[in-house]
């Protein structure tokens, strides 16, 4: 079951169950892509038709933000939790791991995705990653090819949002993978360029709050969680 949070329908699953859809999605033909919007995606979504679609036409969309937990909790017609995407692709990796499934890494910086190929065969033993490429490519075709030739199952798009998303529409048929997530700056945390937030801010939904302490120039994105909020109370109002 989906449940619409202003504009963006999210599938109302825990972890466990979005990737057990995650592992039915990667036996069937794809391609399919996995989504995982958090409050500022909600709100360009609602900025960009073409954008919006892509999310409504997803085969899998999990809530990444505790703003997307609240606001849904608001509207009256709350989620099962978040479902944050790195927890999501670690894992779907741990289920994959040893299977003979097929991981390729696309984003990030020259060299992130090499060392975050590195760390993840270690944390998931059995794990094949097929191939890498950095996220600044100027012509999508030879990034199509690598991927098509690495026979890849699963591929982690990690360009941004809506950047990933739209390639990913555009291309994930030609590459021939089966499911893409897409999953924004997670390369470099997997490969350990950028340090996640303590547990314990994570189980309070503040990681939010841990990256601001520690990128205070993020203080304009953050500032539109409240207002996020707000558009939630006011759709509420108008029933």
């Amino acid at each position: 079951m989906r449940v619409e949070v202003l504009g963006v329908a999210f599938d109302d699953l825990t972890l466990d169950e979005a990737v057990g859809r995650g592992l039915e999605l990667l036996e069937q033909e794809g391609p399919h892509l996995v989504v995982t919007p958090n409050p500022e995606i909600v709100q360009r979504a609602n900025q960009d038709p073409e954008f919006s679609e892509i999310l409504s036409k997803a085969d899998l969309v999990i809530p990444d933000g505790v703003g997307v937990i609240y606001a849904a909790k608001i509207l009256g017609r709350p989620l099962k939790g978040r479902v944050a995407g790195i927890d999501y692709a670690a894992a779907l990796l741990d289920r994959i791991a040893g299977t003979g499934k097929r991981l390729f890494l696309l984003g990030a910086a020259p060299g992130v995705a090499e060392q975050a190929a590195a760390n993840l065969q270690a944390a998931h033993p059995g794990l094949v990653v097929c191939g890498t490429h950095d996220g600044y490519f100027k012509e999508d075709g030879p990034v199509v090819d690598a991927i098509r030739a690495a026979k890849a199952d699963i591929v982690f798009v990690c360009l941004g949002f809506p950047k990933q998303e739209k390639w990913i529409a555009a291309n994930g048929t030609a590459a021939g993978a089966r499911l893409y997530i897409g999953l924004g700056g997670s390369l470099d945390v997997f490969a350990g360029k950028v340090e996640r937030a303590p547990e314990r801010f994570q189980k309070l939904g503040l990681e939010w709050l841990y990256r601001l302490m520690k990128e205070p120039s993020r203080i304009g994105r953050m500032a539109k969680l409240p207002l996020f909020l707000v558009s939630a109370v006011g759709a509420r109002l108008r029933g």
